[in-house]
Parts: C-alpha cells; sequence; structure tokens
C-alpha cells in the first residue's frame, strides 16, 4: 500500500495531487521490476517539520527538498533491479503481502522555492522529488558520478512516459 499523509497543518492535500503521487511511485516500481504489492508512506511537510527530522535522523540542522529511508539494504552502486527483482524476501521484509520499501519524507514548502528557482510548476517540482525519492527506496544514489547518471537517466525515463516537463 502506498499511504500519502498530509502533515501540513494549513490546508488540505489536493486529492490529484495524492493520486499523481501514487501513479509517479508505481510507476517507478514497474520501471524497477518489483513485483509485490508496495508498502511506501509518504508524508508531505513543512519546511520545519522536515529540518527537525533531518537533524533527528541525520544530524543535520537544515531545510532538505525531500528526505527518503529505505528499508532494504544496497551494496553501493547496486539497485533493486540489480540484486532483487528475481530475489526470494524472508517474511521479515513484509507487513502483511506487502514488501516494505521504506518512507519519503518531502517538503511542500521547499518544493514551492525550488519550483520558483528553476521556472517550473509546483507539481513539476514534486513529481520530480517523488521520482527521486522513490528510486532512493530502490537503491539508486548520486554521490558519484556514474551512479548520478544512472539515477538521472531512470528519474528522466519516468518523467517522460508520464508527460511531466519542466515547463
Amino acid at each position: 500500500m502506498i499511504s500519502v499523509v498530509n502533515e501540513l497543518n494549513d490546508g488540505l492535500l489536493p486529492e490529484e495531487l495524492e493520486e499523481e503521487i501514487k501513479k509517479i511511485i508505481e510507476l517507478v516500481l514497474k520501471d524497477e521490476g518489483v513485483v509485490h504489492p508496495p508498502e511506501i508512506s509518504v508524508l508531505v511537510m513543512n519546511n520545519q517539520q522536515i529540518q527537525e527530522i533531518n537533524q533527528d535522523t541525520r544530524g543535520i540542522n537544515e531545510i532538505t527538498d525531500v528526505l527518503s529511508f529505505p528499508m532494504i539494504e544496497y551494496e553501493e552502486g547496486k539497485t533493486y533491479k540489480d540484486l532483487y527483482v528475481n530475489f526470494n524476501f524472508g517474511p521479515e521484509y513484509f507487513d502483511g503481502d506487502a514488501l516494505v520499501l521504506g518512507d519519503i519524507v518531502i517538503s511542500i514548502d521547499r518544493a514551492e522555492e525550488q519550483a520558483k528557482e528553476y521556472g517550473h510548476s509546483v507539481k513539476r517540482e514534486l513529481c520530480y522529488l517523488i521520482t527521486h525519492s522513490t528510486f532512493h527506496l530502490l537503491g539508486y544514489d548520486h554521490m558519484i558520478k556514474e551512479d548520478k547518471q544512472k539515477m538521472r537517466v531512470a528519474e528522466e525515463r519516468v518523467l517522460q512516459a508520464l508527460a511531466i516537463t519542466r515547463e
């Protein structure tokens, strides 16, 4: 199950945005060969809330756009597609029938700031951040050049498939 939790105190998350988030995650999972029903939680927060989580979990007292907390371990440079497509997961990886992949925390405030900075819509920025963070749950990273390039190609493939452009 993909759950989207609105932690914002000042309003509701539009239903169409919640559906878009789920659609993006489902496409990324399909693209990467995840065949089990997933368990992923997406928490939508403000800058202050994500800064607190960033401090508590990573010891970094800064606002960030998105945090990903994968529940499956990956070898450096390897992804779900590389390691787990035909893997027989034990029961500890499941909650009922759902494969527990992890959590995503996203700052709507930071997404709005970045959309303005990059000159595209907030929807496009949120879609990119959800795509980006879902790939993190599947082992992708961008700390070294080769991994970053691999991640960017995968992200762009998904965004193009959903007709999400920078305009």
